[in-house]
């Protein structure tokens, strides 16, 4: 779509205001809204704002920034639509001030290790599996942990309360041009699941924000609060974002190949192995918050052994029985708090340095790994991922091929925000300690 389509567009369709969305580093969406009348010079890339007030961007000294606004994602939020006109979005890549793109925004930097893969024939594509939950409001509007119902897998009303905002939220979804693929309840009580189809990396990520947004915005119409925190209570499963990722070139599943014994190509394999060999550092990023790590425990079908299987979900890495278009590989870590631009960029950078080596791939574990003791997992090269944050930021520092696949403005500000955050954390008193140690010493 081309300026004067969209403009034209916007006219016909009412459009009164337009939100201007791009993300921070740490993947939280920001926006500014202007009228329709401003949307011309939006366009053409004329509109400033303060960077050094975003987490990760500019300092004080540089702060002016320019939004540069993708025609092709312009969609009108359903929900904005009044008698008085529509609200509409159109996600933005974030420029310096010379009007050059600016290394620190995610999405600007997803669409550099993209070219590179384009650069080799290559398009990544990916379709996530992003899970959630909602719980009740107390009398002050404010969220609590007591979950709407108490169904669990594959549930279906009345045990399942969340049915009709979990619909309200397939609909939004589709008439702002999602194909939903599936809905249902998960495992645990007030837990659910959306699975939208796969596409191009950067057009999922941006589908990604996209989808956080309007499930939170139809939970709160139904008086829910959704959350994608990855284990909000303990003793129950936690929320994922399995991603099913495949590679094409020339049109064709790059993944597939028919003549080898398990359907799996060679560019498939070192694929695999590149991201099994970065998978502690990338877990900095898929897995980015303290309570990430709550999450990759055992016991709770969360992957946190590096290895992978044809059959079984123990491993890190699974790959479904489809052959032909839709031979991929599920990487079962990711959790929906991860920045999905970061998170897609270092899965990317690392599959293609595994294809770029060769570099081979370990056997496939096809037992239960969580029925392994420790000896045998020892036996069978069978590593862990980081258990804190602390432990994945180390693994990150180490890693330079992941670096790379950030960039070092991503990086260094990353970083420091992270580490931070762990800083907090393991400095405060937490109810686990008081409940501990108060009355025993």
């Amino acid at each position: 779509m081309n300026k004067q389509d969209l403009l034209k567009l916007a006219e016909e369709e009412n459009v009164r205001f337009v939100r201007l969305q791009f993300t921070d580093i740490m993947g939280l969406p920001k926006n500014v809204s202007i009228t329709v009348d401003q949307l011309e010079k939006a366009l053409d890339g004329d509109l400033m704002f303060d960077g050094s007030s975003i987490e990760g961007f500019a300092r004080i000294e540089e702060s002016d920034m320019y939004l540069m606004p993708d025609p092709n994602t312009f969609t009108i939020y359903p929900w904005k639509t009044t008698r008085d006109g529509k609200t509409a979005r159109l996600i933005c890549d974030v420029y310096d001030s010379n009007k050059e793109p600016f290394p620190g925004c995610p999405r600007v930097n997803l669409k550099r290790v993209v070219a590179e893969a384009e650069a080799e024939g290559y398009q990544m594509n990916v379709g996530p599996e992003a899970e959630f939950f909602m719980f009740l409001k107390d009398s002050q509007g404010r969220p609590t942990l007591e979950t709407h119902d108490k169904a669990g897998y594959f549930d279906l009303a009345p045990v399942d309360l969340g049915e009709d905002a979990r619909r309200e939220m397939v609909l939004t979804l589709q008439d702002m041009g999602f194909e939903i693929e599936a809905s249902h309840h998960e495992v645990a009580p007030g837990q659910h699941e959306i699975d939208f189809k796969y596409a191009d990396a950067l057009t999922t990520a941006d589908r990604v924000i996209t989808f956080r947004i309007v499930v939170r915005t139809i939970a709160q119409k139904h008086g829910l609060h959704a959350t994608f925190m990855p284990k909000p209570i303990f003793g129950m499963a936690g929320s994922g974002m399995h991603l099913n990722i495949s590679l094409f070139k020339d049109g064709k599943n790059a993944f597939y190949d028919p003549s080898s014994p398990n359907g799996l190509s060679d560019i498939a394999m070192h694929f695999i192995a590149g991201v099994l060999e970065h998978a502690p550092a990338i877990t900095a990023i898929t897995n980015p918050t303290v309570n990430s790590y709550k999450r990759l425990v055992p016991g709770y079908e969360a992957p946190v052994y590096i290895a992978w299987s044809h059959k079984n979900r123990s491993p890190l890495i699974r790959i479904p029985a489809r052959r032909g278009i839709g031979t991929r590989m599920e990487l079962r870590n990711p959790d929906p708090t991860c920045n999905p631009y970061l998170a897609l960029a270092v899965i990317l950078k690392t599959g293609l340095e595994g294809i770029k080596k060769k570099t081979v791939c370990p056997p496939s574990v096809d037992q239960n790994i969580y029925e392994m003791d420790v000896y045998a997992r020892e036996d069978a090269g069978i590593q862990s991922l980081p258990g804190t944050l602390r432990e994945a930021l180390r693994e990150l520092r180490n890693d330079k091929l992941v670096q790379e696949a950030l960039g070092p403005h991503i990086y260094s500000r990353y970083m420091h925000a992270k580490r931070l955050e762990w800083d907090d954390y393991r400095a405060r008193v937490h109810q686990w300690e008081i409940d501990q140690y108060l009355t025993r010493f």
